[in-house]
């Protein structure tokens, strides 16, 4: 995006200003922010998409929708998203045909939001992902194209199958060779979504710009004034999280340098929870933050890698998620699956509770979770799990159970349900990975 396009962007919004920060605000009725494009209803909020990603498939026992609206029945590994049943579509039967017959793991997930063949050995070569086509589409509307999100790190070298580890560690892709950086420190993230730079960069954030938000309160009615207040408390309390990592890492740092005056030392790198819960939570706090203040309208969170290594000391399981997996049937890999469908509850309950206009950021935006495969103990991939959650604007009809197992192979594409959100996210393509057609029925 160029630097008038940059301009034009930001003349449009408004900030808080302080020492080193930018502050985006949501939209507010009597505030003049977004320029005068929210006073045309619902459908002129922006709209959002966001993958959320879990790896190694799930419990297939246990993960099953019947029903619709307020009466569909979840089962036990979907029982946290009870709430949130007329918001949700169970999509089944849908699968990658680029990521069957090749091998396990990284084979199966570096194409996922792509549908493009991978190539084996030393050559790293695959497509652009589908939430890449939309930032580079829609970029010039918002002030960062996308937000990539991760809460492990990717791995390094290759797996037995000759592919790259970079296949298993990333599902976003900016090119056919090349993932998209992804940030998995909390601080960092955030530091990114408030322009957060320079010396007083550990500084409170609302402390910078108090006094522009005392000033802009006096000016909102009433009703914006609470929800001016509700998001700057919500920054707070992230600050506060942040800061007990950060002040973690100071410790520990400190610790190394005894008797080295402390104006010397170099600002301490921001370290990672040590509770993956605390990270997870984090991350989605960020993404909703980054959606209500219309940084981005589009982002992926990658909760767990391919082959992840991810202990769950807080569940009754004892083994690492890839190899817990392998029992992908059992009672303890239900929990996990009921775990990470929490994580997608949380963030979809933190975009609901932001106002916007006479709705929500939730309902102008489409939450698409998803693993690369179905069975973890046979490395399944003929069919993997999908969930949408959120009406995008009204354009996404929800609350159903969509089963596309028994259709022909070229009308269950993954690709075909990307081309389908695409065209709501007003990006249409004659084809894109192995699709050509529209998902029928979404």
């Amino acid at each position: 995006m160029t630097t008038k396009m940059n301009a034009a962007v930001a003349s449009r919004r408004t900030f808080l200003r302080g020492a080193g920060v930018a502050m985006l605000l949501p939209w507010l009725e009597s505030i003049p922010a977004w320029g005068q494009a929210a006073s045309g209803g619902a459908n002129a909020f922006p709209k959002r998409v966001a993958v959320v990603f879990m790896a190694n498939g799930i419990n297939p026992n246990n993960w099953w929708a019947k029903g619709s609206g307020a009466l569909m029945e979840l089962g036990p590994s979907l029982e946290p998203l009870l709430p949130f049943r007329e918001r949700l579509n169970f999509i089944g039967g849908l699968f990658n045909e680029a990521a069957t017959n090749v091998g396990i793991h990284p084979g199966q997930t570096g194409n996922l939001l792509s549908g493009a063949r991978l190539t084996k050995g030393p050559e790293i070569r695959g497509g652009i992902s589908f939430d890449q086509v939309l930032a580079n589409q829609l970029g010039e509307s918002s002030v960062q194209p996308s937000l990539v999100l991760g809460c492990e790190q990717p791995t390094t070298g290759y797996h037995e199958t000759n592919f790259s580890m970079a296949y298993g560690s990333h599902i976003s892709w900016a090119s056919a060779t090349s993932p998209v950086p992804m940030e998995v420190y909390p601080s960092l993230a955030f530091d990114s979504l408030f322009e957060n730079r320079g010396a007083q960069r550990t500084r409170s954030i609302l402390d910078r710009v108090m006094e522009q938000a005392a000033d802009l309160r006096r000016q909102a009615s009433a009703s914006d004034q609470a929800k001016l207040d509700e998001y700057l408390t919500s920054v707070r309390e992230v600050e506060r999280r942040i800061d007990r990592v950060r002040n973690a890492a100071i410790q520990a740092s400190e610790a190394t340098q005894q008797g080295q005056p402390a104006l010397t030392m170099q600002r301490p790198a921001s370290g990672l929870p040590e509770d993956i819960r605390e990270h997870m939570r984090l991350m989605a706090d960020i993404l909703a933050l980054a959606f209500q203040t219309n940084k981005t309208s589009v982002a992926t969170l990658l909760l767990c890698r391919d082959i992840s290594g991810m202990f769950y000391p807080f569940l009754p399981v004892t083994e690492a998620h890839h190899l817990l997996s392998h029992n992908d049937t059992s009672k303890e890999f239900t929990l996990v699956n009921q775990y990470y469908a929490g994580q997608l509850a949380y963030l979809a309950q933190r975009l609901q509770s932001m106002r916007e206009g006479d709705g929500t950021v939730l309902d102008n935006s489409c939450l698409l979770f998803m693993s690369n495969m179905w069975s973890g103990s046979r490395h399944d991939s003929t069919r993997v799990p999908v969930l949408t959650l959120g009406s995008l604007g009204g354009t996404l009809e929800s609350g159903r159970v969509l089963d596309y197992y028994n259709r022909p192979a070229d009308r269950r594409r993954l690709c075909s349900l990307y081309l389908s959100l695409m065209d709501r996210m007003g990006v249409e393509l004659p084809s894109f990975g192995d699709a050509t057609e529209r998902l029928a029925g979404i």
